[in-house]
């Protein structure tokens, strides 16, 4: 249990990394499209081969895991449209934040994002006893883009660096505690449930990346986030591979 919360903690520690990266440097729009490229691509392939995939095995013969993914994708959609509604329709665009009144939306915009990822990385301890490393790496890299351009639009709105670095230390610890209920809470369900609960994330993260990071990727990095976006989800594969060949 212990584990499923250090590995949840580690796996959103990149969105306190991500704080300190843009308190201390000053990085191109360009740059960070090329991370939000990079990272859209792991999550991309942890999506089909982590969670969509497996949850397709333990459901097999059923249609949970059908329900799950449009079930995830549907709540996600809705409950983004509803934050969006309050001011964080672009919470990757840089300095989105600097208004103080958009604060508490992009907050919950982001912890939107990550509940469902690390739910997952909890949920991998049953399935071995490491967890899901290509979950765990996918969610650690597509963070950093995301606390970069929400601590850039604090800076502007003149936030001090302990608030930034207090905040993300805040979510990261919050997604933390949802991996361990992934562990502690979903653990003894049957495989079907299992395969919805899978395929809920699967879909949840799919809708976010096609709705936010994508678009943001292509907009800071035009083109050339495409080649990052493939060149994530190929490390992302090698590392799948990697981890069944081991276990």
């Amino acid at each position: 249990m212990a584990q499923a919360f250090l590995m949840g903690l580690l796996a959103t520690s990149s969105l306190i990394l991500g704080g300190i990266i843009a308190i201390r440097f000053n990085l191109s729009n360009r740059l960070i499209g090329k991370i939000m490229g990079f990272g859209a691509g792991t999550l991309i392939s942890a999506i089909s081969y982590e969670l969509i995939f497996e949850a397709v095995k333990l459901g097999r013969g059923t249609n949970y895991p059908a329900f799950g993914f449009f079930g995830g994708a549907l709540l996600f959609y809705g409950a983004d449209r509803l934050i969006g509604h309050f001011g964080a329709k672009n919470r990757l665009q840089l300095g989105a934040a600097k208004e103080s009144n958009l604060i508490v939306p992009m907050v919950l915009a982001i912890i939107l994002d990550g509940i469902p990822e690390s739910i997952i990385i909890g949920l991998g301890f049953f399935k071995n006893e490491t967890g899901s490393l290509a979950m765990l790496v996918a969610v650690f890299i597509s963070n950093l883009p995301e606390a970069i351009a929400g601590s850039s639009g604090m800076k502007k709105g003149n936030w001090s660096n302990l608030k930034i670095i207090s905040l993300w230390i805040f979510i990261t610890v919050l997604c933390a505690l949802a991996s361990l209920a992934g562990y502690a809470f979903f653990g003894d369900a049957s495989n079907e449930w299992l395969s919805f609960i899978q395929a809920f994330a699967g879909g949840a993260i799919l809708m976010m990346l096609a709705n936010s990071m994508i678009p943001e990727a292509y907009e800071h990095g035009h083109k050339s986030a495409g080649v990052y976006t493939v060149i994530g989800f190929f490390v992302s594969v090698c590392v799948v591979v990697y981890e069944n060949m081991v276990h």
